[in-house]
């Protein structure tokens, strides 16, 4: 079954000037996909779509089955489905760790009792349950950010959408949400829609689509959409370094069988070069 599905979308922010034109996907449940693009490639804007902040001037958004044009759907998805956005700071209501994180089941009404097994709940899954009573400004950025999903997790939601979450992080930071998102989806089969322009982020995803212009450029899995090296440049995206690895070691002539390599891989491949010369 379809988390989400874009059919045929289009939304402009100025009339006839579309930021999203014509864009279709699907991303299935329980999966952890990557969408890719430059700025103004429209990724982000798909995001707000998903969440019911924009309303598609034509073309169809369901999540979960659920229309997202349709106001009366409006509270149902965004409380199944969670969104992250870039600044940590932006997204903090409280001064407390678990005042913040109780501070989305509060509003929708969740009893009391209740509202504590929910924030353990989210604290444990974002391993921020040492830091429950800690000040939010005493915080790192990746921390920030964690604290944010479990503000979200708070919610019970069915899919996890990670809005360039990772732009203002550190590389430390930025390992720190991604990890915590992949284990989400592993141990808790919750679809994570991961939205980036960190290539490195998108290798280890089931599923990856490309935007350019407000459409879907490339979709497919890492290997496959990580072979179409030329078109990525083309569309001005870097190759993560294990497809860049991979490329150097073709060229200097070590078989290998895919486009991307693990640091396994790489170690193999690099010894099979040395035996060779």
């Amino acid at each position: 079954m379809e988390a989400i599905l874009f059919e045929n979308v289009t939304f402009e922010y100025e009339e006839n000037r579309p930021v999203v034109c014509g864009m279709s996907f699907a991303v299935e449940q329980g999966s952890f996909t990557a969408i890719l693009g430059r700025n103004g490639s429209g990724k982000s804007t798909a995001a707000k779509l998903i969440n019911c902040l924009l309303t598609p001037k034509s073309g169809r958004v369901t999540v979960l089955g659920m229309d997202a044009s349709a106001e009366e759907n409006e509270f149902a998805i965004r409380k199944k489905a969670g969104m992250v956005f870039q600044n940590p700071d932006n997204q903090t209501v409280a001064t407390i760790v678990e005042d913040d994180v109780a501070f989305g089941p509060e509003n929708i009404g969740v009893p009391r009792e209740e509202i504590g097994e929910r924030i353990d709940f989210a604290l444990n899954a974002v391993g921020m349950q040492k830091y429950r009573h800690t000040a939010v400004s005493r915080l790192s950025g990746g921390q920030k950010q964690r604290v944010a999903i479990a503000g979200v997790l708070s919610l019970q939601p069915e899919i996890l959408i990670l809005d360039e979450s990772t732009a203002m992080l550190d590389p430390k930071g930025r390992k720190e949400v991604v990890e915590t998102a992949k284990k989400l989806n592993k141990e808790k089969g919750m679809t994570v829609l991961l939205i980036t322009h960190y290539m490195e982020e998108a290798v280890d995803c089931d599923r990856v689509l490309v935007a350019d212009q407000g459409k879907i450029a490339l979709s497919g899995t890492p290997e496959e959409v990580f072979a179409d090296r030329d078109k990525l440049r083309a569309l001005g995206l870097k190759l993560p370094r294990a497809a860049i690895y991979a490329e150097k070691l073709q060229k200097a002539g070590v078989p290998l069988p895919n486009t991307i390599l693990t640091e396994q891989q790489l170690t193999e491949a690099l010894c099979a070069l040395a035996q060779n010369n």
